[in-house]
């Protein structure tokens, strides 16, 4: 690969980079904690904290939008090259994730919303494992991308298999739980659908993961399982 450019961009160019990668972070945090906000009202039963998250999605709708502002105004006017312009392109890709990631935890919400109507199924174990997994990738990943760690970010993408595995597990208890009893059916499907989302805000954490290894070395490692796999970027 082509040695990038030594040229240094100009000072206010890179604090405008330093603010764009702390507003991620701050949208990042948001989405986060309404994920575990969805989860901890899933396990308490707390049907009032449910609506809490469901009427509490304007703040990242409006974090999605100034920062992809920031970014294109950044790429309009001070035209980056090499690895400052990947990070701006990478934190675009970033906040449609962490906007899907906030859709998630809504998704939640409504998922649990129809599950309290009804007698609990089980005692709830793996999707709370589950969430703090998914939470810890989503942190990890945002870290990776400002630190610009792709060591990092590859232990994210390795976490990526044992939430699946959790998904599954959790899919065939349920299973269970659906054939022995016909009024599980419902609410079962619900937690179903709530393990589904778990995995998505994974997926989206692995996005991320993904692209910091892409700013930072130039190297596409989408659908590769190891870092040593990819071809590099010319």
């Amino acid at each position: 690969m082509a040695p990038e450019s030594s040229t240094r961009p100009p000072r206010h160019f890179q604090r405008e980079l330093g603010e764009l990668k702390q507003r991620l972070l701050a949208m990042g945090g948001r989405a986060e904690e309404r994920v575990h906000a969805a989860m901890k009202a899933l396990v308490e039963r707390d049907l009032a904290a449910v609506s809490e998250v469901l009427e509490g999605d304007a703040p990242i709708n409006l974090l999605h939008l100034e920062i992809d502002t920031r970014a294109f105004t950044l790429l309009a006017l001070q035209q980056p090259m090499a690895v400052d312009l990947r990070a701006i392109v990478a934190a675009l890709k970033i906040n449609t994730d962490l906007e899907r990631v906030g859709d998630l935890a809504v998704n939640i919400a409504q998922a649990s919303e129809r599950y309290l109507r009804h007698r609990p199924v089980k005692p709830l174990i793996d999707l709370p494992r589950m969430a703090e997994l998914a939470e810890s990738m989503l942190r990890d990943a945002l870290d990776a991308f400002v630190r610009r760690d792709p060591a990092l970010a590859q232990r994210v993408l390795d976490r990526d298999d044992l939430l699946d595995s959790l998904k599954n597990q959790v899919f065939r208890e349920l299973l269970t739980y659906m054939l022995e009893d016909p009024t599980k059916i419902e609410p079962s499907l619900d937690l179903i659908l709530v393990s589904r989302h778990l995995e998505r805000i994974g997926d989206h954490a692995t996005n991320i993961a993904e692209d910091v290894i892409f700013m930072v070395e130039a190297r596409d490692v989408r659908h590769h399982a190891r870092l040593d796999a990819p071809p590099t970027i010319q």
